[in-house]
């Protein structure tokens, strides 16, 4: 595209429903604040704090797993379904939050993890105690082994977290965990499987939830035969046309569960929703998961790892409007979360880095002042893009990662499965800082932190930048307020320009322009609104930054 085309990207029918245009706030419980001073973040620590998501201007927050759990992987290794980790609280901690989450008009979204319970549940622990072939083993992926006495590996599968992802328990049997050992899969072909998860959301839909995130949304249903799979073991592979789908994701059978689902909800008051983490690609592709009949929504990976270029990001937001409008669906965009390194420092590596899993001590290091440039301005960017919008908890203070964690202090699987060659997540899930000068931060009334926070972490604290003008929470504040008055999330992205340094559009009667390049360029027309970084002396716009304009 040039600069004298005009093209517009918009849905074909206005879309209803108040996930199309929420911004929604991810909240990790480990991390976000804790009441009991045992240096782990809680549900009461996070009823405490709601007060700043209103002043924020969230819409919705989405809490990652707060299950029993032996924690392997952080919650994500469920051991029950209907209760909640004792680390974490009581049931009645959660409806207490999600009381007082209503009572602010905060709508409630909660982790749902249906391709793989902990080794843990009674599930699992039942299958091992039967015999191959037995209705308790169907419940889950065991396959006899392959060689001689079968001693090897029913397929060549990795694990994603690093290794063989087949296990062999005593009897000679192997059991399937695409990621840790603590996480058999389960088998989607069961029908026990199916009734036993409709009843988990209906368990949580009674309570009052408003939704589900759905974990590894893509993963549930294999290639019936289990195939050999040569490529690299990626949760995010490239879907290419000319190219087979790995055997392991994104296969059919995965929509008939969702289609369940979402009769299921559609029968609730309130407009409850589902949300897919799914990393497929391309959009097209994606898109499947949020036709009419299926999800609402599912997080865009693609654009999450895009290049900071204006091309790059051209195309991906063009592409993922374009797939979505095509199934009558919203667009979503995510810059960070729990699962990769926060956009403060990823943004501040040499462009076309591909995105590390974890930095630590001895990687290259980001230009902390050049990725918090670009965060603030990829932001600002996100924000003014129609549709719903995912914040990670800290991005409004512009945290940077973690990234002089001590490697003994790295409690990721990744890290050790990987044999310490990938530093995995924990960088990201760092406690955040509140109170500049208090214990912990202001993360509890202690100095207990169960990953150490970097002295680095009291200049963002939050209480360092509330009511600070030109400060990163109070740029997030402005923008979220901006963004609802002028109906942003509703509107229409019509492109203006486009070339390799600078992209502009239009959505209503604002026009936004992003300055990719190395040197400044003249605003367009228009009335200042918000930018991400000051003007220069002469009006011009600063590489690395993202203005709004008001232009009727």
């Amino acid at each position: 595209m040039n600069d004298n085309a005009t093209q517009q990207t918009a849905p074909s029918a206005p879309l209803t429903g108040w996930w199309t245009e929420a911004v929604i706030y991810q909240i990790y419980p480990r991390s976000f604040a804790d009441s009991n001073g045992d240096g782990i973040g809680d549900l009461p620590g996070i009823t405490a704090r709601l007060d700043h998501l209103t002043e924020l201007g969230v819409d919705a927050v989405w809490l990652s797993p707060f299950y029993p759990s032996p924690q392997a992987d952080a919650g994500y290794d469920v051991a029950d379904y209907r209760d909640v980790e004792p680390l974490f609280g009581t049931l009645a901690d959660a409806d207490e939050l999600i009381a007082q989450a209503r009572a602010r008009g905060l709508r409630v979204i909660v982790d749902l993890v249906p391709n793989h319970t902990s080794s843990a549940h009674r599930w699992f622990q039942a299958a091992l105690a039967a015999a191959p072939g037995s209705p308790e083993r169907q419940r889950y992926v065991f396959r006899d082994g392959r060689g001689p006495d079968g001693v090897e590996p029913p397929n060549d599968w990795q694990s994603v977290f690093g290794g063989p992802a087949w296990t062999r328990v005593p009897d000679g049997q192997w059991y399937l965990h695409l990621f840790d050992t603590a996480q058999p899969d389960l088998n989607w072909d069961d029908p026990e499987v199916r009734a036993e998860f409709l009843d988990v959301l209906r368990f949580w839909l009674d309570r009052g939830v408003d939704g589900f995130r759905v974990d590894v949304a893509h993963g549930l249903v294999k290639q019936a035969d289990l195939a050999d799979w040569r490529e690299p073991q990626e949760i995010l592979s490239g879907q290419e046309a000319d190219k087979p789908r790995p055997p392991m994701w994104d296969q059919d059978g995965v929509h008939e569960i969702y289609r369940d689902w979402r009769r299921l909800l559609d029968g609730y008051p309130g407009e409850r929703v589902l949300v897919a983490e799914a990393w497929v690609e391309p959009a097209e592709r994606l898109a499947r998961y949020v036709r009419p009949d299926e999800m609402h929504q599912a997080f865009n990976f693609e654009y999450l790892v895009a290049s900071w270029t204006a091309p790059a990001q051209y195309a991906v937001i063009t592409r993922s409007l374009e797939a979505t409008d095509a199934v009558g669906a919203p667009t979503t965009w995510v810059l960070s979360n729990h699962d990769v390194v926060r956009h403060a420092s990823r943004l501040g590596l040499p462009v076309g880095t591909a995105r590390p899993n974890g930095i630590g001590v001895g990687d290259e290091q980001p230009d902390a002042a050049l990725g918090l440039r670009r965060a603030r301005a990829a932001t600002l960017l996100m924000l003014a893009l129609p549709g719903s919008a995912y914040l990670y908890q800290g991005e409004e203070l512009g945290l940077p990662e973690h990234t002089s964690l001590p490697d003994e202090a790295r409690q990721d699987p990744t890290w050790e499965r990987s044999g310490r060659t990938q530093r995995g997540r924990d960088g990201c899930r760092v406690p955040i800082p509140w109170e500049a000068d208090a214990p912990s931060y202001g993360f509890g009334s202690t100095d207990a932190s169960w990953l150490p926070q970097p002295p680095v972490w009291a200049e963002y604290a939050r209480d360092r930048q509330r009511d600070v003008p030109g400060s990163t929470y109070e740029m997030y504040r402005t923008a979220l307020r901006l963004r609802r008055t002028h109906g942003l999330g509703r509107g229409t992205l019509e492109w203006l320009a486009s070339d390799d340094d600078v992209l502009t559009f239009r959505n209503g009667d604002l026009v936004v322009s992003t300055n990719f390049g190395p040197e400044a360029i003249p605003l367009p027309d228009g009335k200042l609104v918000h930018s991400s970084a000051p003007l220069n002396e002469d009006g011009s716009l600063p590489t690395d930054a993202t203005v709004w304009l008001h232009s009727p």
